[in-house]
């Protein structure tokens, strides 16, 4: 279940490609298959341990073609083991709002993607976040869990605050937002209520399937309920300095 739309986001084969805070890897796996160098970065080793085995899987199946390559490595997203300039692209899925220093992993991001380079940021979005907020304490005061709430105009400031200019937003995972609504009111912990289960199945089944019916119902409902608010943006290049 990709977050970042590629058809708004251009990749090509050969690109350099940070997924930062890659968690489970979604979306690194997607830039892999689409033929780039990919670092898959996160600060959790075990996270990191099974990307690197489904990056050796997808290699040993053919998924990947000739020229891509994939790493996976552990490492601080506010401090980048990487040279200045060194990506195309730089991917950040639901990763910020778990971060006190948001504006210094956004300046790291600037750092080492090159002029002209594109990021994509995705957060969780301000309405159905409020909503699991106040359905749930448990959803968001965990060790290692949400500590803000962005608004889309909020977010898009900071990201032009770093240098980068956005140039497209969106709203994804529609069907998501009632499943997390239902998992704040029955306990976040609580997979055997039966609604839960019950909307469970329905996910599982649509991710599997992806019947055009729930595609379609997704695309109309995104714009009011969202899951996931997505912000594209590209770093300029540096005005050519006269020189005498």
């Amino acid at each position: 279940m990709l977050t970042v739309d590629f058809s708004r986001f251009p990749l090509a084969p050969g690109d350099r490609v940070l997924d930062l805070g890659c968690g489970a890897g979604r979306h690194a796996f997607e830039c892999y298959r689409r033929g780039a160098q990919v670092v898959a970065l996160d600060q959790n080793a075990e996270e990191i341990r099974e990307v690197a085995k489904w990056f050796t899987a997808m290699k040993e199946a053919g998924e990947a073609p000739e020229g891509a390559t994939a790493t996976a490595m552990e490492g601080d997203a506010l401090a980048l083991p990487f040279p200045d300039e060194s990506f195309d692209v730089v991917i950040i899925s639901e990763v910020m709002e778990h971060i006190p220093d948001d504006k210094g992993v956004l300046a790291e991001m600037v750092r080492v993607l090159k002029p002209g380079g594109r990021i994509a940021i995705t957060v969780p979005r301000y309405g159905p976040e409020k909503v699991c907020w106040a359905l749930s304490d448990a959803y968001h005061e965990v060790e290692g869990g949400h500590i803000r709430i962005y608004k889309a105009d909020e977010l898009l400031a900071k990201i032009r605050e770093a240098g980068l200019k956005p140039y497209g937003t969106h709203h994804a995972h529609a069907l998501h937002s009632p499943y997390w609504w239902l998992k704040c009111a029955f306990g976040v912990d609580n997979d055997k209520a039966l609604p839960v289960q019950a909307y469970h199945k329905l996910l599982v089944w649509d991710i599997m399937k992806k019947p055009l019916a729930t595609r379609v119902a997704e695309q109309a409902l995104n714009p009011l309920i969202g899951k996931s608010f997505v912000a594209y943006a590209t770093k300029p290049h540096l005005p050519r300095v006269a020189t005498s």
